[in-house]
């Protein structure tokens, strides 16, 4: 039917899937720097990549790919390139770069990998107000944190052992872009996340910690990640009420 279409919003709705395709490169050049020993720069690459899976959801509502590029689908092609970078190059960077214990790289790699699988085969991994139900895989971000907060190893394996099991439990954790609950707020504070994030990394170097690098924009890190953490909390306990109430 896409040939009955008009051929400029099926030029644009194709354009979309393209946009989201070109997370696979930057994939690639996160492996390419991970081979090559820089973990900065994969993470960096990876930065890349979280940026192109944040915005290709609402440019794909806006020219309605579903309707105009209908032998396509986007949803698959999002979960493949997610799975690859929110799991599979965090795994291999905790193996690479020594993040757990020795001996504990590929049990660590292993189990980021099988929980996550969970998460992404979810059929009800949304929940009705747009949260992610349990913990969304996201260890991109849980590696950037280690990466940040020059966390130890053993601190690392535990966070990896319990968020793991956290992947199974209801919890809810926010979606800045698609929760419509403080949204303004929610947006400015990611956006602050991800500035001082992207300074942190690109302004840290060998033998100097990112807090050392850069102490206002780690502080504003820490803050928009409590801020999360604290909302997460919050709705989670308050479904938790309403549910109890006869």
């Amino acid at each position: 039917m896409e040939h009955r279409q008009p051929a400029a919003r099926v030029a644009a709705a194709w354009a979309v899937h393209a946009f989201t395709a070109s997370g696979v490169i930057t994939a690639l050049l996160a492996i390419a720097a991970l081979i090559a020993g820089d973990l900065r720069l994969a993470l960096l690459w990876l930065g890349a990549a979280l940026i192109i899976d944040g915005f290709d959801g609402p440019m794909a509502r806006k020219v309605r790919v579903t309707e105009y590029a209908p032998r396509f689908d986007g949803a698959v092609l999002d979960l493949v390139i997610d799975y690859l970078t929110y799991t599979v190059i965090p795994a291999l960077l905790i193996y690479r770069f020594g993040l757990v214990p020795p001996g504990w790289e590929i049990p660590a790699a292993a189990w980021i990998m099988t929980t996550s699988l969970y998460c992404f085969g979810n059929r009800d991994m949304k929940t009705h107000d747009n949260y992610f139900s349990g913990f969304p895989a996201t260890w991109n971000l849980i590696v950037l944190c280690f990466y940040v907060l020059g966390t130890g190893a053993w601190l690392n394996l535990a966070i990896i052992a319990v968020l793991g099991i956290l992947t199974f439990v209801p919890f809810k954790y926010i979606h800045p872009f698609r929760v419509e609950a403080l949204r303004p707020l929610t947006l400015a504070v990611t956006a602050l996340w991800a500035l001082s994030t992207f300074w942190l990394v690109l302004r840290s170097a060998a033998g100097v910690r990112p807090a050392e690098a850069s102490p206002a924009a780690w502080w504003a890190f820490l803050a928009a990640s409590l801020y999360f953490l604290a909302l997460c909390a919050w709705r989670t306990l308050n479904d938790r009420k309403v549910a109890r109430k006869p």
